[in-house]
């Protein structure tokens, strides 16, 4: 089944299935009728002599620069080239083409005045998988993604530097193999390439697509922890979250109720005395719940982001008007991705809070670091300066870059996003994150496996039955990133949640 494209109606699920699955993608007749006319305005604009910023001018602090008939298309071309200035590690194919997909939306909007064509090659090497190879730093997110938008763009014209066929290719050869013409710039097409905040927001839509998913991953790790410490189900009461009626409160509150029901081990110290639980555990879904309200929320400001026309200027067909405004300004993502960081932030931070709690006998009522042998085995006691690690990271990570800019442009540019890098940080939070609740789901699952004969309820006794499946009790010293990382795997591909939701249905809407 092939996506249609109109520049109105994507979704981030849509985002996943083409970045990811390699859904195809094409532009339905009503979408090109669309971009024809935005171009015939541009043609029209040339035709008269007006002059129009990026058709026949300048960029930036030159937009004051005129350029005569005969150069428009070397300027485009000049564009892209001189634009292509990242550095650093490249983004990976899932984001770059999200990126293509992107771009080709907000062009298919007809908005942007290129050519029908420009935007079906672009289409092409998304559908023949050919892959710009796009540096992840160099963007400041204002003029739109610049660099890292201008690298993709060199490929539609044969240059720059590709993946095809699994080979690390020229762009040129990349497009010969894959039987696609390279395009050559007509006036308004390098502009309306590279002006944009595609490349942010591909990165912030898996970003938030994946967040989304791994809340219910925290959810069920924060569940066996509470059962393996033995705490107490009463502080997710529904009574209790309705008088405070945030909506990821309430979701997180019903989820943990359902996953604890029918606990042999919450009947086996039903009358032990305890009053209250450390916050780690009572807290669960105040704290979760703030954080999936916060995804929630970054993805309802992704998905205008998705569907709006980002360059400039913008033309627009119905009145002839060639506009220049600033919708490429990346703040709305850089905003939102520093908060979904931080949210994410959050979930470890409790998480390894509670992994704590899990490794020391004060606290756990279990044997120290979880082994029988403490003393002669070490037992998972690395496995919590592990998490603390990656949480400490993370307090760094987490700091907004939105709140930092730097004039380019000289001074042309003098207010920018970092949308770009705060959607880096937000990705790399939740790599940081994953790993810390495998290591919470390790614990606890080796807590549990300490209280047998007793027995958690039968969503957890599911849960844990996958972990030990791939993961086997821990008996005596091994090494532990393999454990880590076996659970990190299945996490990664849901099985864990599903097994649970087999039990309790699902758990809470994303």
């Amino acid at each position: 089944m092939t996506l249609e494209i109109d520049g109105e109606t994507l979704s981030i699920e849509d985002i996943v299935r083409v970045a990811r699955d390699r859904q195809k993608v094409v532009l339905p007749e009503s979408t090109r009728e669309k971009i024809i006319r935005s171009r015939e305005v541009i043609e029209k604009a040339l035709k008269e002599d007006r002059t129009v910023y990026g058709v026949n001018t300048g960029f930036g602090d030159l937009a004051s620069v005129s350029i005569g008939r005969d150069d428009l298309e070397k300027l485009q071309v000049n564009l892209i080239r001189s634009h292509a200035a990242g550095v650093g590690p490249l983004f990976h194919h899932d984001i770059v083409r999200g990126m293509m997909l992107l771009r080709a939306n907000a062009l298919a909007k007809g908005f942007s005045g290129i050519r029908e064509t420009v935007v079906q090659t672009l289409l092409d090497m998304l559908n023949k998988s050919v892959i710009p190879l796009v540096p992840q730093q160099g963007s400041v997110g204002s003029s739109g993604d610049l660099a890292p938008l201008a690298h993709m763009a060199l490929v539609l014209i044969g240059e720059g530097d590709a993946f095809y066929d699994g080979e690390m290719l020229t762009g040129k050869e990349a497009m010969k193999r894959a039987e696609i013409a390279p395009i050559t710039l007509g006036a308004k097409e390098g502009v309306a390439l590279i002006n944009g905040t595609q490349p942010m927001t591909a990165l912030g839509a898996l970003t938030t697509y994946d967040s989304l998913n791994l809340v219910k991953d925290v959810v069920i790790a924060a569940a066996m922890s509470l059962e393996a410490l033995r705490g107490t189900r009463t502080a997710f009461d529904q009574r209790i979250h309705q008088i405070r009626p945030h909506t990821g409160q309430i979701d997180v509150a019903k989820a943990m109720s359902s996953i604890l029901t029918d606990s042999e081990i919450n009947q086996s110290h039903a009358d032990c005395g305890k009053v209250q639980d450390a916050y780690s555990l009572r807290c669960i879904p105040q704290v979760l719940g703030a954080s999936l309200d916060t995804m929630r929320y970054a993805k309802s400001i992704i998905e205008v982001e998705i569907n709006a026309a980002t360059d400039n200027p913008l033309v627009f067909p119905n009145e002839g008007d060639v506009v220049s405004g600033g919708n490429f300004h990346g703040q709305p993502i850089a905003l939102i991705m520093d908060f979904l960081g931080i949210a994410l932030s959050e979930l470890a931070n409790m998480s390894e809070r509670r992994v704590n709690r899990l490794v020391n006998p004060d606290l756990s009522g279990l044997p120290a670091f979880l082994t029988t042998e403490s003393g002669l085995e070490s037992g998972l006691m690395i496995a919590q300066y592990t998490a603390a690690a990656l949480v400490s990271e993370n307090k760094t990570l987490a700091h907004p870059a939105s709140v930092d800019s730097i004039p380019t442009s000289a001074d042309q540019e003098d207010h920018v996003s970092m949308g770009t890098i705060a959607s880096r940080k937000a990705s790399q939070i939740l790599e940081n994150v994953r790993n810390v609740i495998a290591i919470e789901y390790l614990c606890a699952a080796q807590g549990l496996n300490l209280l047998q004969p007793l027995q958690p309820s039968t969503a957890l006794k599911s849960a844990h039955e996958m972990i030990r499946s791939i993961v086997p009790p821990l008996e005596e010293d091994r090494i532990i990133s393999k454990d880590i990382h076996k659970i990190r795997e299945i996490m990664d591909s849901g099985q864990i949640i599903e097994k649970v939701e087999q039990v309790t249905g699902p758990l809470f809407e994303i």
